[in-house]
């Protein structure tokens, strides 16, 4: 199971899964100037994503280890079972709670389901 991420863990990787491979030196740049960093913070975020195994810096080129759709699957079940008892009814209940769905919206969903159904 992959470890958790904090949200500076996340934000980094939200750059490198956006312009993967760059060169640690890069990423110092936009970490810098997306996120306010200084070269210390970025450095020691990578060393804590190494340590997860979420990325890998390799002679100073950063490449992710894991997929964002995996980090993202792996953190709305924790949300869903944290939050929610492990019911997805619940959670688009509360999701959904005064919101009105457009017909597109409610189709796209529909269909979501019937792929997943079981048969």
């Amino acid at each position: 199971m992959l470890a958790r991420l904090s949200d500076g863990e996340l934000r980094l990787m939200l750059i490198v899964w956006e312009r993967e491979p760059l060169g640690s030196g890069q990423l110092v740049k936009y970490c810098a100037e997306q996120l306010g960093w200084k070269k210390s913070t970025t450095y020691t975020v990578i060393k804590h994503l190494e340590k997860k195994q979420v990325l890998q810096n390799e002679n100073a080129c950063i490449t992710s280890l894991v997929s964002q759709e995996e980090v993202q699957r792996q953190e709305s079940r924790l949300v869903l079972k944290q939050r929610f008892g492990g019911s997805l009814p619940s959670f688009l209940t509360a999701f959904l709670d005064r919101t009105k769905l457009t017909q597109e919206e409610a189709e796209q969903l529909k269909a979501l389901i019937d792929r997943y159904k079981e048969s």
